[in-house]
Order: structure tokens, then C-alpha cells, then sequence
């Protein structure tokens, strides 16, 4: 049997921290995590879209707890590799949860505005518990202090694209995680 071809990466990308492989045995060992902290407990999630989309889809497969599902939408970089100050909340949360165990999931932790912004809306609902679960952590970007309880993988100060992270909302369907050439940072403004 000839051995199999490995994909070449995409040519937009300078290199490829994180593979399809390791994201996918990160995403199962993630889900062992939240059923040993949560048991049979119902969570409530909330994923911040669009780019913790593929990750919570995913990561909701490894859990077979019952699980109610919200969406957030926020905007922080636009078509930018920096973040534009202060995130602005575009679409709440749809369900209660008070008294609820809530579940942040977002594709990455980086100057921690975003998710500090987020925790602490929801804190002011009064849920159960309150616990974030991110698919990256870069902490060398980090201007506010946050913590998640569940982090995937802790990344370099990169900017990253794939499997759900996206620049000017291109890439984020790439099976990797892979560091966006600097010459494609500025080429779909």
C-alpha cells in the first residue's frame, strides 16, 4: 500500500503551528475535561462567533451531557491583525442563565478584552458557575488580566488563521491552525 500524501499546507500560509491531527485529539481530551469538571450536569454554552463556530461544533460532539446552546456575536478586528480597542457586543445572548452552568467557547485568548467583556455579562445573569473554554491562548498579547479554565493549545504572538480564525473572514475553513504570511495581511483589504 503507498504511503499516504500529506496535503501541502495552503500557500497563504508561512507556516503551520497546529495540525488537523492535534487539533482533532486536542478537541476529544478537551471533551474528557468537561465531562470529568461538569459530570452529568446540563451546561449551558455559549459560543462567540463566527470564529469559535468549528470549535464548538466539534467540541460539543466529545460531550454527551445535555447541553442548550446561545450564540455571541462580537467585532473587535474587522479586516485588521489588531484589534480596534474596545470589542462591542453585536448580538446578545438569547436564553437565561441564571442558575445555570454556562460554558464560554471561543477559538482564542488574546488581549483577553473580549472574554473579560463577555464574563462578566454574563457573571451580572447570575449563573450557577461560569467557567471559558478557548482553542488558543496567546499570552503575550494579553492587555487585561483573563484566565480560561480549558485552553486547547498556548500559541506564539502569531497571527493565525484556520480552523475557524479568519483574517477579513477568509481562511477560517482550513482544516490547520497556520501563521498567515505577512505579504496576505494586507492583500484582501
Amino acid at each position: 500500500m503507498p504511503a499516504k500524501k500529506v496535503p501541502a499546507p495552503h500557500p497563504d500560509l508561512e507556516s503551520v503551528l497546529v495540525t488537523d491531527a492535534q487539533i482533532r485529539r486536542r478537541v476529544r481530551s478537551l471533551g474528557r475535561e468537561l465531562k470529568k469538571t461538569y459530570g452529568n450536569e446540563e451546561i449551558t454554552v455559549v459560543s462567540i462567533m463566527n470564529g469559535a463556530l468549528i470549535f464548538t461544533a466539534d467540541l460539543l460532539r466529545e460531550v454527551d451531557n445535555v447541553v442548550r446552546l446561545d450564540c455571541i456575536r462580537t467585532t473587535s478586528y474587522g479586516s485588521s491583525t489588531e484589534s480596534h480597542g474596545t470589542p462591542k457586543l453585536v448580538h446578545g445572548l438569547t436564553l437565561d442563565v441564571a442558575d445555570r452552568h454556562v460554558l464560554i467557547v471561543d477559538d482564542i485568548l488574546d488581549t483577553g478584552k473580549t472574554l473579560s467583556l463577555i464574563a462578566s455579562m454574563i457573571r451580572g445573569m447570575r449563573p450557577a458557575s461560569l467557567r471559558v473554554c478557548v482553542l488558543l491562548d496567546k499570552k503575550g498579547r494579553r492587555q487585561v488580566p483573563f484566565e480560561a479554565d480549558f485552553v486547547g493549545f498556548g500559541i506564539p504572538d502569531k497571527f493565525v488563521v484556520g480552523y475557524g480564525l479568519d483574517f477579513a473572514e477568509r481562511y477560517r475553513n482550513l482544516h490547520c491552525i497556520g501563521v498567515l504570511k505577512a505579504s496576505k495581511q494586507k492583500a484582501h483589504l
